[in-house]
């Protein structure tokens, strides 16, 4: 028996994700649940209202594993860089400086970048914080997902009651329709001890990690030198205690016991074929943010030796402040040109299905199946003059939907629609 908010939606194609696209299907919605999806030809009788959205691909909602919304306020503010250190040095500046407008500007800057990722597609979203200010802008822009109260500490001391009370700082969000957990920043900025007790910390969501990022990085953790240790010695916070790992960042947080199946890595930009196997053994989850690397100059992923490992891949934007745009049909384009080898549908599989189970989200998100919450978008398909229902995909060949939405042709938000259940 359908309630009276049953409704159905066809479209041209249809991506469940699970499935091949379905051309000219339709997905059955009651009370924001998906109750079937098929081909319209074999729909049976439905005395339901019908939204036709035409030429459009109907897909799950995107999820952008990975950004910092409480750094929105820096679009604009921290230049492209040839390396590293240099992004990191004037973001630490630009940081200090802070927002003219205080932070009331800041919020608001956050609050519009949420509302701006809902409109390019985006429902989930694995979201850095160290201030914890987006929590509720977050559920209040419609967004759902994980926020990641992110731990900053190179010396710190008494790392159990750093992480005790940074979980009753979470007690605070407990009550939004959000998944919350405590993480750490990245190998050169968290120290070993407190790494591990945020590992060892009861948690209902993954851990997650900067991993990799940059040359900086791996120098750092191999030989305890370079441009990384000169500036925790300019802040202050360099520890003489800290023993040298001697290897390479992903056997280094192994050894501490953060890496976890379902942990995420964040970049993997530098990463060979032994950390990158390393990470496949331990269940790990590759978050690429491609458009970021570039932007900081940590150079590009090899995303498709991940692929070709194994290891699940899902995608994020990072933040405004390393990425002109937080949407991810941009971030998946990006992806294409530097792993062109990589299949259309592996990528739009990493931006929904992966994405959702990345987060934990994997049972109600990421693809269209009976009993999954109806969060879903469309997209409407352009032609060569860029009006709309002049299409560029064949009426055949199944990736082609799939080549479609990673080369460059989706510009959100006009392309892109919340289909938003009644």
């Amino acid at each position: 028996m359908r309630s009276a908010q049953s409704e159905v939606v066809r479209a041209r194609w249809v991506l469940p994700i699970a499935e091949p696209p379905v051309e000219d299907g339709f997905v059955e919605i009651d009370n924001g649940r998906i109750v079937s999806v098929g081909p319209w030809t074999e729909r049976g009788t439905l005395d339901r209202t019908v939204t036709n959205l035409g030429d459009a691909v109907l897909m799950p909602g995107l999820v952008n594993a990975h950004t910092h919304l409480e750094l929105s306020w820096m679009a604009g503010r921290v230049p492209p860089k040839s390396a590293m250190d240099e992004w990191i040095r004037e973001l630490m500046t630009v940081r200090r400086i802070g927002h003219e407008g205080g932070p009331e500007a800041i919020s608001k800057a956050a609050v519009d970048a949420a509302i701006a990722m809902v409109e390019s597609g985006t429902v989930l979203v694995g979201d850095i914080s160290n201030t914890l200010i987006t929590p509720g802008l977050i559920a209040a822009s419609g967004l759902r997902g994980v926020v990641f109260h992110e731990l900053i500490g190179f010396a710190a001391t008494d790392p159990e009651r750093i992480v005790r009370e940074a979980g009753h700082r979470l007690e605070e969000h407990r009550t939004l329709p959000l998944e919350l957990g405590v993480v750490a920043h990245a190998p050169y900025s968290v120290s070993a001890d407190l790494i591990g007790a945020i590992a060892r910390a009861p948690r209902t969501t993954p851990l997650a990690i900067h991993l990799g990022e940059s040359a900086e990085e791996m120098e750092f953790i191999a030989t305890g030198q370079g441009p990384i240790r000169r500036t925790l010695e300019h802040l202050g916070v360099w520890n003489d205690a800290w023993p040298v790992p001697g290897c390479d960042p992903a056997e280094y947080v192994d050894r501490l016991g953060y890496l976890q199946p379902g942990t995420l890595v964040v970049h993997g930009v530098h990463f060979g074929p032994a950390a990158i196997g390393r990470l496949k053994d331990r269940g790990a989850v590759l978050v690429s943010c491609p458009r970021s690397n570039r932007w900081v100059g940590s150079g590009a992923p090899p995303l498709a030796a991940y692929y070709r490992a194994g290891v699940p891949v899902a995608f994020g934007t990072d933040s405004l402040a390393s990425a002109p745009t937080l949407n991810l049909f941009d971030e998946l384009a990006e992806a294409r040109r530097i792993a062109p080898e990589v299949p259309a549908s592996l990528l739009v599989d990493s931006a929904t299905r992966r994405g959702a189970v990345a987060l934990g989200l994997g049972a109600e998100y990421g693809t269209i199946e009976p009993g999954k919450r109806a969060a879903l978008i469309a997209v409407r398909l352009r032609g060569p003059s860029g009006r709309f229902g002049e299409t560029d995909v064949p009426a055949s060949a199944e990736t082609s939907v799939e080549e479609y939405l990673v080369s460059g042709n989706v510009r959100a938000p006009q392309d892109v629609r919340l289909i938003r259940p009644r």
